[in-house]
């Protein structure tokens, strides 16, 4: 099976009240323990490429592990540009074999914001690739992203309808409270349910995507802290929040620090145990068996798309 667009999986994740899980890859392990996941729960895959990951690991290199892995688990596997932040880069994406591009012109204004936008939806579209925009600026910081919150803005549902007809996008990022990063709340975490109904009121029956949707889980934060981190105040937006979303619009849901933390907590907590081991193969594969632990459990009980592959 070759790589797919995101096209199908969001149609169906929308008419089947689920969501599909986009996890940021940047080495072998992240993305072996992801896809042995979602192979073990039957669930498609968009597997996202963030600019970090790119300067980390080389685009070249990890569009080749992801057609292995494309190979291997035989399962429907978008690959996606994250944040593209310039026709350029979506251009460059798209030319070397990504499937999906996103387009984050979010720091512009609205009416530049279309203009970009359009020129990479007429580009993807003309060589059969999906494009995502974003409306609305999320706070937070996740590579070369980094909003304040003086500068974050929810998106405002006025402009829904305008943005998507003009430009062509096949899906929309927007913001209702979420933020990048593993520090999203200072206190009661809260998500507006109220922008997303009415978004999904001007745009039925299109796909809606939530970035900056890692949970924290507590038990990572704590490992972390335990073996020598320091992660004080690190929260996430519940999962339950993130169930209730993509019961509605929310087709596509973007997962990154949540499996940093379960890499980075598991090689702290190798490393005080075994502190006569070297062998890289030693704490990498326990931590690639967290991040499979990991997604099947955000696929299952968060996403809901097991068994949707």
């Amino acid at each position: 099976m070759p790589l797919v667009t995101s096209k199908k999986m969001l149609e169906d994740a929308y008419k089947g009240n689920y969501a599909i899980g986009a996890f940021n890859i940047n080495n072998m392990e992240i993305l072996q323990g992801v896809v042995q996941a979602a192979k073990a729960e039957k669930a498609p895959l968009i597997l996202q490429v963030s600019a970090g990951a790119r300067r980390y690991a080389s685009p070249i290199y990890l569009r080749k592990l992801v057609e292995a892995a494309v190979e291997d688990s035989n399962l429907p596997i978008c690959l996606h540009l994250d944040h593209g932040d310039s026709f350029e880069l979506c251009k460059e994406s798209i030319d070397s074999g990504f499937t999906s591009v996103m387009i984050d012109a979010s720091h512009h204004s609205f009416a530049e914001n279309i203009k970009i936008t359009r020129n990479v939806v007429q580009y993807a579209h003309d060589r059969g690739v999906v494009v995502e925009a974003e409306l609305g600026r999320l706070a937070g910081i996740e590579d070369d992203v980094n909003v304040s919150d003086k500068d974050a803005a929810f998106t405002d549902p006025d402009q829904v309808q305008e943005f998507v007809a003009k430009t062509g996008v096949d899906s929309l990022a927007i913001a209702i409270g979420t933020s990048h990063g593993a520090f999203k709340f200072k206190g009661e975490p809260k998500l507006r349910f109220d922008i997303l109904q009415e978004v999904e009121k001007r745009l039925p029956n299109f796909p809606i995507v939530l970035h900056g949707a890692s949970s924290v889980p507590q038990y990572l934060v704590e490992q972390i802290n335990q073996y020598g981190g320091n992660m004080p105040g690190a929260k996430g937006v519940p999962e339950d929040m993130l169930r209730k979303a993509a019961s509605m619009a929310v087709c596509k849901i973007n997962i990154d620090s949540d499996i940093r933390m379960a890499v980075t907590a598991t090689i702290r907590k190798y490393f005080a145990e075994n502190p006569s081991h070297f062998d890289p193969r030693q704490y990498l594969g326990p931590a690639r068996s967290a991040v499979e632990k990991l997604v099947r459990h955000k696929i299952v009980n968060v996403l809901g798309c097991n068994g949707k592959a």
